[in-house]
């Protein structure tokens, strides 16, 4: 049977329907071009796993169990759960905590840049030319044979239900008012609506591959608009729920968990779209990979998590002022050990 997400018209509706959602959980309760960030959500986890100690920020965020729980469930009713892994597993850690180091410097994943730019944040247009930069530079290393190494088949079905079952350890402490890790403070929707609309996003994206890092790979790689479709379709619809919402505020200045210093939202971005397309995907598309039982992915995550709350304890994050202490320093040192990578780990063709 066809899978009619794989189309077109399918990655379109897939786009619509995360903009549509996302927006909504805006308006139920998540921050301002917030109602889905991989990068802030991480952070907020973080916090409430003890990984760093900015309590206003101490959440474990359902959208992110969500994800994984609507891909693992497409992932076993199409037969495509398959635990694999062993792909320089510790590089694509230490891909992640540089990523989300650069995300926290401009303060949004791909996915929150999207809702930034639909809810009329125009430094979210810097940050969208700094992504767009890091993901051409990644694309120069593919281009020259960059590799990190063949991901192998897991004959044990346990492997891949690790991180998974993880998440959902996570979802039952949270469920059973655990308060030092569900009390936290951050603006969020009601936790079954923010579950429900993330288990519904974590299938279509399963179901359409839908990656925001790798729509513009295949763009500038092998001129295919597919995933790029769908990314569209996220903005556009996002901007006009927006519109409706009376969510739209235009300008650069006064914008939700954003701030002004131009050089350093383009240089975040660039060192996050560099760190994702290094990895092989955006922050949301890794954790629809991990709940198909990829394990690598699924460290890339807990880099993520762990570049989190490093990057709160050490000054690396920014606020609505501006970039942190120490922000700047981490996003050179970040993008100086991805091309690091990226040179060395090109192998030769035979």
């Amino acid at each position: 049977m066809k899978n009619f997400f794989s189309t077109r018209l399918g990655i379109i509706i897939v786009g619509a329907v995360i903009g549509i959602l996302a927006t909504l959980l805006q308006k139920f309760g998540n921050p301002a071009n917030m109602g889905i960030c991989v990068a802030c959500f991480a952070r907020d986890t973080a916090g409430a796993l003890g990984l760093h100690n900015v309590t206003k920020l101490h959440y474990i965020r359902p959208e992110l169990i969500g994800l994984i729980s609507g891909s693992l469930l497409m992932a076993l009713i199409f037969k495509e759960f398959k635990p694999r892994g062993g792909s320089s597993s510790i590089v694509r850690f230490f891909l992640g905590v540089f990523a989300v180091i650069g995300a926290l410097v401009f303060l949004g994943c791909p996915w929150r840049a999207s809702l930034r730019l639909a809810g009329g944040d125009w430094n979210a247009i810097i940050g969208f030319a700094g992504l767009i930069l890091g993901i051409f530079i990644g694309t120069l290393f593919i281009k020259k044979g960059y590799n990190l190494g063949r991901s192998r088949s897991i004959d044990k079905k346990l492997a891949g239900w690790a991180f998974p079952a993880f998440m959902i350890i996570l979802l039952i402490l949270v469920l059973i008012g655990f308060k030092k890790i569900s009390n936290g403070n951050p603006p969020h929707a009601a936790l079954w609506i923010s579950l429900v609309f993330a288990i519904i996003i974590g299938a279509l994206a399963q179901r359409s591959r839908f990656c925001t890092v790798g729509a513009f790979r295949d763009m500038i790689m092998i001129k295919e608009t597919y995933l790029l479709s769908g990314l569209g379709s996220f903005i556009v619809t996002a901007f006009i729920m927006n519109l409706i919402l009376g969510q739209f505020n235009p300008g650069f200045s006064g914008q939700p968990a954003a701030h002004t210093m131009h050089l350093w939202n383009f240089l975040g971005m660039v060192l996050a779209g560099l760190a994702f397309t290094l990895a092989g995907g955006c922050p949301g598309r890794q954790l629809i990979m991990a709940g198909e039982g990829d394990n690598d992915a699924a460290v890339f995550f807990l880099g993520l998590l762990v570049g989190a709350g490093l990057a709160h304890n050490f000054g690396l994050t920014s606020s609505g002022k501006g970039i942190g202490e120490f922000g700047a320093a981490g996003t050179i040192i970040g993008i100086i050990f991805c091309l690091i990578i990226g040179f060395t780990m090109i192998q030769k063709r035979k």
